[in-house]
């Protein structure tokens, strides 16, 4: 049985992934509380002693708001724990899959959907770091995949973790009833978490390289939210009650981070377009028929 180490194993991702493919492989799931990546001894003796085939490093600071004010600390988990994590799998000769983001390209003015040879320009320290930490991990080890996601969604499952997504926050904000301001300058790919992990086996088969990982979306947050409600019966008034459109945000410039995913659907994967893939989603957990 092929062994599998893994990183940020508490999180969205990474618990589902684990109960997905613990029979398959020997996973060693680690989180936080466990493993302290920024420690280079700790983080390089655990990953040597289990001596993995594939290490699949999940963990990151990703809350933009704490990155921007924790500057120091963003770079040491996200750029240093990167780095050490790397040098751990050039030690056993293991194969990396490092998750990288869309939001390297969150400064770029023009040019979206964005391919892998275009230029990133990050502007917040969340996509700086996380950029810089591509170029460290390229230069300590050869068998690396870095997969550039879009935004994973999905919804809660118990006693796993749920991360801040598009379908999950519309669907609170039905619950609750009270109306939101979402903004109708902002674009980006939407992927359900499912879709990346049902096909992740495929990326042990993919030449090492940076890819563009998921769903394609042409619509707005504002036009998906809507989106989201008519998928769940909601008349078309209450939707207008509800979903306030936001015209000031990103007004001066839209936020524009889709990607273009073709070299990865090239190599066998298959992503449907955020619409389906939200249809998708809500009918696997009986939200509609």
């Amino acid at each position: 049985m092929e062994k599998i180490f893994l990183t940020g194993g508490n999180g969205f991702f990474g618990k589902r992934f684990t109960n997905a493919y613990s029979s398959k492989y020997e996973i060693l799931s680690t989180d936080v509380d466990t493993l302290d990546i920024t420690d280079e001894e700790q983080a390089i003796k655990t990953i040597v002693d289990f001596n993995p085939d594939y290490i699949i490093h999940a963990a990151a600071v990703a809350d933009t708001g704490f990155c921007e004010n924790n500057k120091d600390l963003a770079r040491k988990i996200n750029v240093d724990g990167a780095k050490y994590v790397a040098l751990a799998a050039k030690k056993v000769d293991a194969k990396l899959v490092f998750f990288s983001t869309e939001q390297v390209f969150n400064g770029n003015t023009n040019g979206a959907p964005f391919k892998e040879i275009d230029e990133p320009v990050p502007n917040t320290q969340y996509g700086i770091t996380k950029l810089e930490a591509e170029s460290e991990i390229k230069n300590i080890h050869d068998k690396i995949w870095i997969l550039r996601f879009t935004w994973l969604f999905g919804l809660p499952e118990r006693n796993l973790a749920i991360n801040p997504n598009i379908l999950w926050d519309t669907i609170q904000i039905a619950l609750k009833g009270k109306a939101q301001k979402v903004t109708c300058n902002e674009y980006r790919g939407l992927t359900y978490v499912y879709d990346i992990i049902d096909q992740f086996e495929k990326v042990f088969n993919l030449e090492y390289g940076t890819y563009h990982t998921g769903s394609n979306n042409d619509l707005s947050r504002y036009e998906i939210s809507r989106v989201i409600l008519e998928k769940l019966g909601m008349d078309q008034d209450k939707i207008e009650e509800l979903i306030i459109k936001d015209e000031d945000k990103y007004s001066e410039c839209a936020r524009n981070v889709r990607l273009d995913t073709g070299k990865i659907k090239r190599c066998g994967f298959e992503f449907d377009d955020t619409k389906v893939s939200v249809e998708k989603c809500l009918r696997e957990f009986r939200y509609i028929k």
